[in-house]
């Protein structure tokens, strides 16, 4: 894009308060993005519909303030390591070397629509072998254990990452930068959808209609998908789609009885209270 390679000849106090600059940038953005998603998610299931949330609730366990503290603080450790990484993805599209463009007509309207949808299911399965790999007992201490300190997750540890695995989330968009060409506004609307699908995958609160999982929207994940996850510290290692967690067998048994009954449960309760309030025949 418009990045002015003569900027990286400056020298000295110039040439640093530039990278000052370009990480305070990305890490203002980034953090804005996730404080906007999670408060946005907060707020339309903890607030606006937060009485029919309560039933369905996954966990009967509540998180504290002090998990959401340690998820906000690592969360922002997080987006300043994005943007760390930033300058350095930065520096290398102003020489040219990583494929975004501006102008659609360079590579057409139908791939730049197509390469949105390409994204997501290219970052799923980086995600589900990125994921899966930092379980492995020698690597989940040094890369994923943070996250898991959330057995009761929240919006907020959307991005509660340890630094390892900050930086092993944040090398997918580069790689992708160099892999194939990206419209602007196709690397902005991946990045958005990215982190309200994790704030809401986090949000404890099964949003999804109760005959999702016995319908072809079944390939998706939900809430109850990762929350799984986060409850047994294994399985169900996939972001967007289920796919993968079920052609290698890592899908945790009763996966769609736990949906089922989650989503059921103030339905059947609903039903029985409507059926004792009618008047008798007798």
């Amino acid at each position: 894009m418009g990045i002015d390679p003569n900027l990286y000849e400056l020298q000295g106090i110039e040439y640093l308060m530039l990278q000052l600059n370009v990480w305070f940038a990305v890490f203002t953005l980034d953090t804005m993005r996730y404080l906007i998603a999670a408060t946005v998610t907060s707020l339309v299931l903890y607030k606006f519909l937060n009485a029919w949330s309560q039933s369905r609730k996954i966990q009967t366990r509540a998180a504290s303030k002090a998990d959401i503290r340690r998820e906000v603080f690592f969360s922002l450790l997080t987006t300043s390591i994005y943007g760390f990484v930033a300058v350095f993805v930065i520096y290398a599209m102003s020489h040219g070397y990583l494929k975004i463009y501006e102008n659609v007509e360079d590579h057409g309207w139908a791939y730049t629509l197509l390469s949105l949808p390409l994204l997501l299911l290219l970052h799923d399965t980086y995600f589900y072998f990125a994921h899966r790999s930092m379980h492995h007992p020698k690597l989940f201490k040094w890369f994923h254990k943070i996250h898991h300190l959330s057995r009761t997750p929240t919006p907020w540890a959307a991005y509660s990452f340890g630094p390892g695995e900050a930086f092993v989330m944040s090398a997918f968009v580069p790689f992708m930068l160099w892999a194939i060409p990206i419209h602007g506004s196709v690397l902005f609307t991946f990045v958005a959808i990215q982190i309200f699908r994790n704030a809401q995958g986090h949000s404890g609160i099964e949003f999804h209609h109760h005959k999702w999982v016995d319908s072809p929207l079944d390939v998706f994940t939900t809430t109850t998908h990762h929350d799984m996850h986060h409850q047994k510290v294994k399985g169900n290692y996939g972001l967007y789609f289920t796919w993968w967690d079920r052609i290698l067998g890592t899908e945790l048994p009763g996966y769609k009885d736990e949906f089922r009954r989650i989503v059921n449960q103030n339905r059947q309760e609903a039903a029985d209270g409507a059926q004792g309030s009618m008047p008798s025949n007798s």
